[in-house]
């Protein structure tokens, strides 16, 4: 029996006496190891500045470089600025083929929003939101009205100093919508502007100032900024709207600064650009003013 139990006892697994060891959120981790779990690196200015830079890459930033080289093609070309058209909604496909250019129409706004999805990612990783900069939905009543008077000041304006650009040889020629005329053409052209609004106030108004603020630039260093990264990706139509865009982003800039909302610009961007896009279906090449 004494030979019984010594050997059941030999067989027995011994017991670790080496300790637990538990990350910082409790969980145990394997006996006897060495390794360290990772924690999340500080938020430092130079991470904060980076990533500025890779959304404005992905974006905005973007357009602006290819605005610029569109610009100066313009005014190396033979023909005089306001010889020159520039398209804003173009068919993806042929005429024969309306359901692939709705398809791409669709996934062209579609994925042009990815970036405002990081952006609002991002600011939750920093531990805010879209609520931080205003892009919700708790007070539709007075964004819609604020943006209702935003869109007809800034959009009559903005006209105003398109026909006399225009007339100077200062501006191209814009043609807002190119489409075939098919059934889904003042949709498509609604969400065109919809995303407009969206990606050009998060990104250039509420995330760009915000994210500037955090760097140390001062209240004026922000505003300029924004308003001339939004005057150049708007190069590509001529001299005479990036003075107009420039414009139209300091109004905008002291509207979210007095009152930390995107979301009244948003509605006020999206208003101007369905005027313009579904005023041209129906106006262009019958109102002799308007040039076309």
């Amino acid at each position: 029996m004494a030979a019984i139990r010594l050997t059941l006892c030999h067989d027995l697994p011994m017991a670790d006496s080496t300790p637990e060891r538990r990350n910082a959120s409790g969980a145990a981790t394997a006996r006897g190891s060495s390794e360290v779990p990772a924690q999340p690196s500080a938020l430092t200015p130079r991470l904060l500045g980076t990533e500025v830079l890779c959304v404005l890459a992905l974006s905005l930033g973007a357009a602006a470089v290819s605005a610029t080289i569109s610009f100066v093609s313009a005014l190396t070309a033979p023909e005089s600025l306001g010889q020159q058209t520039a398209s804003l909604v173009t068919p993806q496909a042929g005429d024969q083929r309306p359901w692939l250019d709705l398809s791409r129409q669709l996934y062209s706004v579609l994925f042009a929003l990815a970036p405002v999805a990081l952006v609002v990612h991002l600011l939750h990783r920093t531990r805010e939101s879209a609520a931080t900069i205003g892009f919700d939905v708790r007070r539709p009543g007075r964004d819609l009205g604020s943006g209702a008077v935003l869109a007809a000041v800034i959009g009559g304006g903005g006209l105003v100093v398109y026909l006399v650009s225009w007339q100077l040889g200062m501006s191209v020629t814009v043609a807002p919508s190119t489409l075939n005329g098919n059934w889904w053409q003042l949709p498509v052209l609604i969400l065109q502007a919809v995303k407009n609004g969206v990606l050009e106030e998060v990104i250039v108004v509420g995330y760009l100032m915000r994210r500037l603020g955090q760097l140390g630039w001062s209240a004026t260093s922000t505003v300029l900024a924004s308003a001339t990264l939004r005057a150049v990706y708007h190069l590509y139509q001529g001299a005479g709207m990036f003075l107009g865009n420039l414009a139209m982003g300091l109004v905008f800039c002291w509207f979210y600064r007095r009152y930390g909302r995107v979301m009244p610009l948003v509605v006020a961007h999206a208003a101007i650009d369905i005027a313009a896009f579904v005023g041209s279906v129906f106006l262009l090449g019958k109102v002799e003013w308007l040039p076309s």
